[in-house]
């Protein structure tokens, strides 16, 4: 097999959305988006709803038709971007929730779906998306008086527990809530683990669930592993890949990959990151190309078949730091090339 092997533990995935649900007292959804980031949302959402998640979030109509054929009629499918003009007909035929951002977007679902629920976004300053707090007290009552199933808004530094910030959009979802009797949520992953105060009416998990950082107790959820396709001897001043950016100080054995940036391996990654052959680290020398990485096996004990980049030695945040990015981007990154093996018991 000349391409990656890339192993999805959904056991693991529902494992850390039952670690999630029991640090709160109130509903536990899930965010599915991006292809269940990366990860494929029909198994990701077949699993997680067999766990018992009513309720998935992705981020674009379209997504959302992709689930619910996936998943049936008995879940709810919230979309974050809202009713898009053209999503009309998806959202109703597919029984789709929109998370509502503008008055443009509620004056539309209201005009043409005037029965459909749906869910409202509030910006509480993160500036992204959202009704700011004079558009929601102008819209508010008309909103609430429909088939509204949730209002929400979203935190800009969870991740970051004592940051300022956290506290300011709390209050500001206080300010602009409190009193309404529509279910409310605040709360992804980062929101849950700053505890009871941030979880409302329902909590919205995503990387959580897929073994990412900030949940440091997730059980791993992918283990990837890329064949060697050639290994090589290179003598000293010898150079590897392009730019000649590696050069051998010592006699060496490199063994090409299959595996590069179309896989998701951003060329961040070159010169910076190590694979593995059970538990022995091998470095990654020379610089990622499109399908092709190269590293340095000479001191293995043998002629490696297959190295890992992905598993319990590097997680996905490790080998993020060493791209200087976020797990978030790793994950969704991973490309279609892979052969995928989803493992639930």
């Amino acid at each position: 097999m000349s391409t990656g092997f890339l192993s999805i533990d959904l056991d693991a995935l529902t494992a850390n959305w039952r670690s999630l649900d029991e640090m709160t007292d109130v509903e536990t959804c899930a965010v599915v988006k991006a292809d269940g980031y990366g990860l494929g949302a029909a198994k990701v959402g077949r699993a997680l709803m067999k766990v018992g998640v009513k309720r998935f979030f992705v981020a674009v109509a379209e997504e959302g038709a992709t689930l619910r054929e996936a998943l049936g009629p008995n879940v709810e499918i919230c979309i974050f971007a809202g009713h898009m003009r053209g999503d009309t007909d998806m959202i109703a035929d597919m029984m789709l929730t929109p998370i509502i951002n503008t008055v443009g977007q509620l004056t539309r679902h209201l005009e043409a779906l005037p029965e459909h629920p749906f869910g409202v976004q509030l910006d509480t300053g993160m500036n992204r998306l959202g009704l700011e707090i004079d558009e929601w007290a102008s819209v508010a009552e008309i909103a609430l008086s429909q088939n509204c199933r949730l209002v929400m808004s979203h935190l800009a530094c969870a991740d970051t527990p004592d940051h300022p910030m956290n506290h300011q959009q709390l209050d500001q979802f206080h300010l602009m809530t409190d009193g309404i009797n529509v279910p409310r949520s605040l709360a992804a992953t980062g929101g849950i683990l700053l505890g009871s105060e941030y979880h409302f009416d329902m909590t919205r998990p995503g990387i959580g669930l897929y073994g990412g950082a900030p949940f440091t107790n997730a059980v791993p959820v992918v283990k990837l592993d890329l064949p060697v396709i050639q290994v090589r001897t290179v003598e000293v001043g010898e150079t590897v890949g392009y730019a000649n950016s590696w050069t051998a100080e010592r006699p060496s054995k490199i063994a090409t990959l299959s595996g590069g940036y179309a896989d998701g391996f951003i060329r961040a990654l070159s010169g910076s990151a190590n694979l593995w052959h059970g538990a022995q680290a091998v470095p990654l020398v020379g610089r990622v190309s499109m399908d092709l990485i190269t590293a340095d096996v000479t001191d293995l004990p043998e002629l490696p078949g297959v190295l890992s980049i992905l598993g319990p030695d590097q997680t996905v945040d490790e080998l993020a730091e060493r791209a200087g990015t976020i797990g978030y981007e790793i994950l969704t990154s991973l490309g279609s090339r892979y052969q995928r093996q989803f493992s639930d018991g």
